[in-house]
């Protein structure tokens, strides 16, 4: 049934039973009338025990639902997606409300299918009068805990508006304090008044003990804290450790010199949320007004240490035009050469000193042997390296490692008709630093000067093979008319057999693969956007095939190339 405004209105005993059920169970077994929901906000959570995020998710529920409970007028559902009864029971022995039982599947599937559950953990929740109040659950008690009760539209824009407020009005101890907490801990295990804290700048270090980027990061930042400290800085970080286990935590914490709130502390990963976290390690500044100076130094920190304190916009500004006049300085020596490593090496270990390379256009080729998208890309690689070689002797590509052990680079290379950095020469760490590389493979490409021409170098061997060398703009500008002159005359939108539900789209794609020949295409593809389908023009035209009467048979206009069923100017 809908209500006045056409939101659905549930009966909520026709919801939860069957013909032959009208109770739910608890988490003892014992059973409970679904006539005693009557009158109560309900929360229909959908979950499962093999499901990592589900576990997570059901130990932060457990403390909002705990946290109600004096309300009295508030109740949840589990509605499991467990694949056995054993493992269900499980699971349902952990939590402190009540379930559909596992026996009764055919509630349970018309419940998913009902409020279209496509991925758990879900949690969908219900007003006293039988109208859905959201089915963002999971998101709006993450944000926002018990603080979210009684889950309407009000209250939810409510919250958003004090959150808002509370940003432009933010201090060290609206942060910070919460009305049960007004400290840090140190490692030692003391507790210090965060009011000790306020007029400093302070990094919030947002750390995960098992993330070994974490580990690397808080060595360095150490460094760094120890250096300011010693010179007399009034400089304070505070960690906020998002670990699941509280030994991993301990054992992290005591060996560093900084303050921390408590483990497990409820203001963790609400603050995680309030600073919008995207990563681990983030260092979040806040100035000495309690404003926060900036989102995340952790990168700079990485690259410059103590040159980026304090975190100021002047000194980013400061920091750019350093790293601009490097780039203007770069040279292939500079990057390549460290101390008595002067060199590469090619089969067999072959040294190749760096001199021989000067005046060449390189490829620096970061990949691994783990790597699937690395061993993937490596063909093409391979293919373009012997073409633009044949036509210019002066390329060379050089691979730059990220190998667990010398078995798998050597595995690697040997597959390689190029120069390569030796396997664990610190030179690798130090190239990845300077290009910033955080996915692979990736490929750098570096002009005859020895300044870098782009690091997008694997984006156009992939899309343009041979032809996008040597990898400038400039280049690049040349393929982008080639193509567009290529598309002139081919129509906006056209049918196709193939796809007779909707009409098909000119539209420019980097790779994908035609669902017509199955081939791999580039560039220019007919699509629909809705189905994520995909034509080849080659394929997508063969209705516009020219006929006897279009003068087939007749010689080609100079300038002119025809492809199969498409011709265009050269």
């Amino acid at each position: 049934m809908d209500s006045d405004d056409g939101v659905a209105v549930h009966d909520i005993v026709s919801l939860l039973s069957s013909p032959d059920r009208d109770y739910l169970i608890s988490n003892n077994g014992n059973q409970v009338k679904i006539t005693s929901l009557t009158g109560k906000k309900l929360g229909l959570y959908f979950s499962a025990s093999w499901c990592g995020p589900c576990r997570q998710f059901t130990r932060e529920l457990a403390e909002v639902y705990n946290g109600l409970s004096l309300k009295g007028d508030f109740e949840i559902i589990f509605v499991s997606a467990d694949e056995d009864d054993e493992m269900f029971e499980e699971y349902c022995s952990e939590m402190p409300w009540l379930a559909i039982p596992f026996s009764d599947s055919d509630t349970r599937d018309h419940l998913d299918e009902l409020f279209r559950v496509r991925g758990i953990p879900h949690l969908v929740i219900i007003g006293e009068n039988g109208k859905v109040l959201t089915d963002s659950g999971v998101e709006i008690i993450r944000e926002y805990g018990v603080d979210s009760f009684p889950f309407t539209a009000e209250r939810i824009k409510e919250l958003k508006e004090l959150e808002e407020v509370a940003k432009k009005e933010q201090s060290l101890k609206s942060i910070l304090v919460t009305h049960s907490r007004d400290f840090v801990i140190s490692a030692s295990g003391m507790n210090v008044p965060i009011s000790g804290l306020e007029g400093q700048l302070v990094g919030l270090y947002f750390s995960l003990s098992s993330y070994k980027s974490c580990v690397d990061f808080t060595s360095q930042l150490v460094d760094v804290y120890t250096k300011l400290k010693a010179m007399g800085e009034r400089f304070e970080i505070v960690m906020i450790a998002l670990d699941d286990d509280e030994e991993s935590f301990n054992e992290g914490f005591r060996s560093m010199p900084w303050f921390a709130l408590p483990f497990k502390d409820k203001s963790c990963r609400k603050l995680a949320r309030y600073f919008e976290l995207s990563t681990v390690p983030t260092l979040v500044i806040i100035g000495p007004d309690g404003k926060t100076l900036h989102s995340n130094v952790a990168e700079a920190v990485e690259e410059y240490g103590i040159q980026a304190y304090p975190f100021t916009p002047a000194k980013f500004a400061e920091l750019e035009e350093i790293e601009k006049a490097k780039q203007e300085a770069q040279t292939l020596k500079s990057i390549l050469v460290s101390g008595s490593q002067d060199y590469v090496i090619g089969k067999h270990g072959a040294k190749v000193p760096v001199s021989d390379l000067v005046g060449k256009n390189i490829l620096l080729y970061f990949s691994a042997h783990w790597c699937p998208p690395c061993r993937a890309f490596l063909p093409k690689l391979t293919e373009a390296y012997h073409k633009i070689k044949a036509k210019d002797s002066a390329f060379e590509v050089i691979f730059i490692s990220s190998d667990r052990d010398q078995t798998s680079f050597d595995d690697f290379f040997s597959g390689m008709p190029w120069l390569a950095v030796p396997f664990g020469d610190e030179r690798a760490a130090s190239l990845s630093k300077i290009f910033k590389v955080q996915g692979l493979p990736m490929a750098v490409a570096i002009g005859p000067t020895g300044r870098t021409v782009t690091t997008q170098a694997r984006d156009l061997v992939s899309v343009h093979g041979a032809d996008a060398y040597p990898f400038t703009d400039e280049r690049v500008k040349e393929i982008e008319a080639q193509y567009e002159e290529m598309a002139k005359g081919w129509p906006d939108k056209l049918r196709h057999a193939l796809h007779e539900e909707h009409e098909l789209g000119l539209t420019q794609r980097r790779i994908y693969t035609c669902d017509g020949c199955e081939e791999e295409g580039h560039v220019w593809a007919f699509s629909c956007e809705e189905c994520d389908f995909d034509l080849h023009p080659n394929c997508a035209l063969e209705d516009y095939k020219a006929t006897e009467d279009d003068g087939m048979d007749e010689e080609k206009p100079d300038g002119w190339i025809c492809d199969g069923e498409v011709c265009f100017k050269a």
